[in-house]
């Protein structure tokens, strides 16, 4: 059976990411794995609607209707509107990174970040990607994640970002259980050693719904941030709750 209409546009749509917001129609083929002729039919198709638009130099970004519907219809929408006082709140303390992040698949998924001028470097970007073990929004969320997905992710390869990156799958299941005891976690370096992250849960009743982090450099202070991550966290679960 031939592939559906719909997976060929779906991976056009899915050229398109946080580091490659405008490309070309052939490099769309490329990438979607499709014919030039297929990729430039469907991304016509796509510009009608108002889903991609094109540049003056004929290159194609996604549209500002598609981003439209995507916005106004996210199931996210709820937690990003209640948790947006509270990151606000947390970031005039932090002054560098505050971030909202969800369990997707094996990674995690960032809905929101608040950011300064002259803060850290941070790889995060909204509706960017981690995986989970070497960012600490993940770490909290693979630790209230169903067991089969702990064990999955330790049995299978971890990137290592820098020297610091947590990829040892024993002290990353001891890890884990501190979490889950402690109710945080701290990784120093891990995505860039310039910086730390520190990620604490968001709940809803019982469950795990998000994380809630920051990056703050990665010195002596890092910590003094936690007492106010998670008071944010413990308001942001509140508001969800009612």
């Amino acid at each position: 059976m031939g592939e559906s209409m719909v997976h060929r546009i779906a991976r056009v749509l899915e050229v398109f990411g946080t580091d490659e917001r405008v490309v070309s129609v052939s490099e769309v083929a490329r990438r979607a794995d499709l014919h030039v002729a297929t990729a430039s039919r469907l991304i016509e198709q796509l510009v009608s609607v108002g889903w991609l638009q094109r540049d003056e130099d004929r290159k194609v970004r996604v549209g500002v209707r598609l981003w439209e519907v995507a916005s106004r219809a996210s199931p996210t929408l709820p937690l990003r509107e209640a948790a947006m006082p509270f990151m606000e709140d947390l970031h005039a303390v932090v002054r560098h990174h505050t971030q909202l992040g969800v369990l997707e698949g094996e990674e995690v998924l960032f809905l929101e970040r608040l950011s300064a001028r002259d803060a850290v470097i941070n790889l995060t970007r909204i509706a960017g990607r981690l995986p989970l073990h070497a960012s600490s929004s993940g770490q909290v969320l693979l630790a209230h994640a169903p067991a089969e997905l702990q064990e999955r992710v330790l049995r299978g390869q971890r990137r290592s970002y820098t020297r610091h990156t947590m990829t040892d799958a024993k002290v990353l299941r001891a890890r884990l259980a501190d979490i889950r005891k402690e109710g945080y976690t701290i990784c120093p370096g891990y995505i860039d050693e310039r910086a730390t992250g520190i990620a604490v849960p968001v709940r809803h009743g019982g469950d795990v719904i998000a994380a809630l982090g920051v990056v703050v450099p990665n010195d002596s202070s890092a910590r003094t941030v936690i007492p106010a991550l998670r008071a944010a966290a413990l308001g942001i679960s509140r508001a969800v709750s009612h």
